[in-house]
């Protein structure tokens, strides 16, 4: 029997239809949580990081991630409606359903759930889904409406990652995976702060109380800088701990240097123009700019470092993880 041709339209929305349930996933922040996941499997390991925990714990931590990604869509529908940034994904744009949101993240996280329970053990599976919990219901749905200090409290569960990768090849929650821990956990602040000021109106637009609506730009700004100071401090631990060694301390520092440099520009506020050079991740920046001078009716202090601290300090962020597995393992020789 001959088969029908395919229908283009058939086709477009067939590709269309699976960009959405993609996008419910986030993407790009669930790589970096699998990123830092295996950063813990690699320095938990002594030597090659076992095949089960690699394949079975990556698929896991990832699988479950999208799942938070997908609820944090669900439980944010009605916000996203109203803010420039996320009006256009799946559900606010009705690409996909409210029921098909919530059956495709509770797949994802059955399986998820599954995979690491029969292929990396009970223990990294409870705290995988301690972490999704975490993420998708106390941060989303209670967090981050009730205090403006949702991202520092919520920061908890994006820090899990490198105590799930170890506990996935150890099966133990080591005291350095908690180091690890701690310096995600001081870090996110910062980071989601600088973003926060340049979405202030839209934050302020739907009631959620982030810092900048709350206590205002300059007062976030400060913060800013006190929390990256904390979060430097953090990143000696490894070392004085005896985890890592001087290759790692001197690269840490320097990338200190760099952050703290970024969210002093913040909070001074860097004239337009003297800082969009060395940019890494243009089109990232690129987008987060055309926002940002979208709310700035006139050039306000600090306007285009937001989106520049945000932008790089990613960067650093990976950079000091690599530089992290590397100066460990070289001490350790």
């Amino acid at each position: 029997m001959a088969s029908l041709p395919d229908n283009p339209t058939i086709a477009a929305l067939r590709v269309s239809r699976w960009r959405d349930y993609l996008e419910l996933t986030k993407p790009k922040v669930s790589l970096l949580i699998v990123f830092t996941a295996v950063v813990g499997m690699v320095l938990a390991a002594p030597g090659m990081v076992p095949l089960p925990a690699l394949v079975y714990g990556t698929l896991g931590i990832a699988l479950a991630s999208g799942s938070a990604a997908a609820f944090n869509h669900v439980l944010d529908r009605r916000i996203d409606e109203h803010m420039a940034r996320t009006r256009r994904r799946p559900l606010p744009t009705g690409h996909l359903q409210h029921s098909q949101a919530v059956v495709f993240a509770s797949l994802l996280a059955v399986a998820a759930m599954a995979i690491l329970w029969a292929g990396v053990g009970p223990l990294t599976a409870l705290l995988t889904f301690g972490s999704l919990i975490g993420y998708a219901i106390v941060y989303t749905l209670w967090l981050k409406r009730a205090t403006p200090q949702n991202i520092v409290i919520g920061g908890a569960a994006g820090a899990a990652p490198p105590v799930l990768g170890w506990a996935a090849v150890t099966n133990t929650i080591d005291p350095h995976a908690l180091l690890l821990f701690v310096i995600i956990f001081t870090w996110t602040p910062p980071h989601f702060w600088a973003l926060a000021i340049a979405r202030r109106d839209d934050y302020a637009r739907v009631g959620i109380p982030m810092l900048p609506v709350t206590h205002g730009i300059a007062h976030t700004r400060l913060q800013i800088v006190l929390y990256s100071i904390l979060m430097v401090l953090t990143t000696i631990l490894p070392v004085l701990s005896g985890m890592s060694g001087a290759i790692y301390l001197v690269a840490a520092l320097a990338l200190d240097v760099r952050f703290l440099q970024l969210a002093f520009e913040l909070h001074r506020g860097v004239p337009q123009g003297s800082v969009l050079g060395p940019l890494l991740w243009s089109l990232v920046v690129d987008d987060l700019i055309a926002q940002c001078e979208a709310r700035c009716r006139t050039p306000m202090a600090g306007c285009v470092v937001v989106p520049i601290i945000f932008a790089d300090d990613i960067f650093v962020f990976i950079f000091f993880f690599v530089v992290l597995v590397f100066g460990t393992r070289a001490a350790k020789r």
